[in-house]
């Protein structure tokens, strides 16, 4: 599985970051995590709100940082 973090690297989109490892951790899932923090890509990604999540280059959170419980429900 292939998780993608985009923001520019601030607070929230560490705690994202931290909560999304955590969770695919937590399910025994094996993935890849990247960080975007280019704007241009970020933009081409469709994300509008940082930070964001994409898994399997599908957005799935943007403009927030749900739980780690609330991410392992969008894993499974």
């Amino acid at each position: 599985m292939k998780l993608k973090i985009f923001g520019s690297g601030c607070t929230k989109c560490n705690l994202l970051t931290q909560h999304a490892e955590a969770a695919a951790q937590e399910l025994g899932i094996d993935y890849e995590l990247e960080k975007v923090k280019d704007i241009n890509q970020i933009i081409d990604a469709g994300v509008m709100r940082t930070p964001a999540l994409a898994v399997d280059d599908v957005v799935v959170v943007a403009g927030s940082v749900p739980s780690t419980e609330k991410i392992k429900q969008l894993l499974s």
